[in-house]
């Protein structure tokens, strides 16, 4: 299975409402953009704004008709990049080891 591309995932999560707004739908479950707006201190254009840009991203996904559509967490783009930073950490975890094994050969 490939993994996606964090880039987007890391691009929604750099804005603090997005992130507030994941934590929202994480945190109650599936709800509306009315619902979300009146927890959240922006405008409904720009909570719909960014619901878009997590969508793109793949951290949020909607269902039902225009008017009461719900919103809902989607976790796994999240846990994609996770485990993207935990294999470039693994990366230079190794390389730091063989640094020191030379270092210590060396003295």
């Amino acid at each position: 299975m490939t993994q996606r591309d964090p880039d987007p995932v890391f691009e929604a999560l750099a804005d603090q409402t997005r992130r507030a707004v994941i934590e929202a739908l994480a945190d109650d479950g599936p709800t509306t953009l009315s619902d979300l707006t009146r927890r959240l201190p922006v405008t409904r254009q720009a909570v719909a704004k960014h619901l878009a840009v997590l969508q793109d991203a793949g951290l949020v996904d909607s269902s039902g008709p225009v008017r009461g559509r719900m919103y809902s967490f989607t976790p796994k783009p999240l846990t994609d990049a996770m485990t993207w930073i935990v294999d470039v950490g693994a990366g230079w975890d190794e390389r730091l080891a063989r640094l020191k094994r030379q270092v210590e050969r060396r003295a």
